[in-house]
């Protein structure tokens, strides 16, 4: 078997191991943010590749989004319900700085690879669990996905839209703000600590649990006495004049974030808001109504430039495509990309883009068990793309 070469880019978790059993989305995008900052991440898959690599849209026989969110990884593809696989196994956990998991509570126990068993192999070891409940508790075992896990914690009732036609947010809110993120904070807060203490330790991430944190409002006016809020009832979810979205004359949206006093002042003052209509305090629905007349009575074009002169935090809703061709957000992506075979795309820009240094050349997703012979493994038999293949987790 290869030791582990532990060899990054450079960044700041040069020389770091991670072994990354998780499949989808919140764990992988916490093993890419890993990666990207120089760990080596090894991406254990079952002997069927995990279920993201098969979701359109397609790139050549595997799928865009797993380019994106695996760039950079090892693969080894194995079957860890059986146990000479999983006795191989054994020299790189005890090696391994991390461990990243993402089964339901239970399953790495039953597998022999859960903590207290690690531990005892590798007693350096970081070991981070991601599920939708956590650990313990009524709702461990319960399946569930993200639009299920904003509407339990109350979240998606903050603005669910009209009845006749509810919204579904278009950011997996529960998989990156309570899974991913807190993922990679505790990971590295653990490291750090290790570094004093010599001991690793478990982590258990709740993508439920980390979705309270985002509505320190709604928890501060709810728990303070003041009333829970609902949609359309408080300022963060369109009761304010100054904080919500208005047509244009074509179509498109404008967003209006004028909460302070001074950027309201100059808002009113690029649309042209009657003087008796500036007070936002009184008379709010009849200073919407207002504020609604006057921007749509310009197409997105004149909106653009007033508010680009304005200073009033306004700007029009742009579409993702006009979005990243905007000068200020081309330069996240300078330099990084992903490739697969000869074709590459801009990499996802990572939040911590100013600590990593610059790239060499196009970095790609790895091919379904590509480090299997290089780790001792046996190889994987020719077969064919997995394009449309749903299971993905031992269960």
């Amino acid at each position: 078997m290869r030791e582990a070469t532990q060899s990054g880019n450079g960044g700041p978790l040069d020389g770091t191991m991670v072994l990354d059993f998780t499949p989808l989305v919140p764990g992988p995008i916490a093993g890419l943010m890993l990666a990207e900052a120089g760990a080596e991440v090894i991406k254990i898959e079952p002997l069927e590749g995990e279920a993201m690599r098969s979701p359109p849209p397609s790139w050549g026989d595997l799928s865009a989004v797993f380019a994106l969110i695996n760039r950079g990884k090892r693969s080894l593809a194995l079957d860890l319900k059986n146990e000479k696989t999983r006795a191989q196994l054994r020299p790189l956990l005890s090696k391994a700085d991390v461990v990243l998991e993402g089964f339901r509570p239970g399953v790495m126990a039953r597998l022999g690879l859960d903590f207290e068993t690690l531990r005892a192999l590798n007693p350096r070891l970081v070991y981070c669990s991601v599920t939708g409940y956590g650990q313990d508790g009524p709702k461990a075992q319960r399946p569930g996905h993200d639009l299920t896990y904003i509407a339990e914690t109350g979240l998606l009732a903050l603005s669910p839209g009209a009845p006749e036609n509810p919204t579904v947010p278009p950011v997996l809110i529960a998989d990156l703000m309570g899974g991913t993120y807190p993922a990679v904070m505790a990971i590295v807060m653990a490291l750090y600590r290790r570094e004093r203490t010599g001991e690793g330790g478990y982590l258990d991430v709740s993508m439920t649990d980390g979705l309270f944190l985002p509505m320190f409002w709604a928890w501060a006016q709810g728990l303070s006495g003041a009333g829970w809020p609902g949609s359309d009832d408080h300022v963060f979810t369109g009761a304010s004049p100054r904080y919500r979205c208005y047509p244009a004359a074509d179509g498109a949206l404008v967003a209006v974030g004028a909460l302070e006093d001074k950027f309201w002042a100059a808002f009113c003052a690029a649309i042209a808001l009657p003087e008796n209509l500036r007070d936002a305090a009184h008379d709010l629905e009849r200073v919407m109504a207002a504020v609604a007349k006057r921007i749509a009575a310009k197409p997105a074009a004149h909106w653009r430039v007033i508010f680009s002169q304005a200073q009033c935090c306004a700007s029009v809703v742009e579409s993702l495509q006009t979005g990243l061709r905007d000068p200020h957000f081309t330069r996240l992506t300078e330099g990084r990309q992903t490739r697969l075979g000869k074709r590459s795309i801009p990499a996802l820009p990572m939040p911590f883009a100013s600590l990593l240094p610059p790239e060499g050349e196009a970095r790609a997703a790895p091919a379904l068990g590509e480090a299997n012979a290089e780790f001792g493994f046996s190889p994987l038999a020719a077969r064919p793309a997995c394009l449309g293949r749903t299971g993905f987790a031992p269960d």
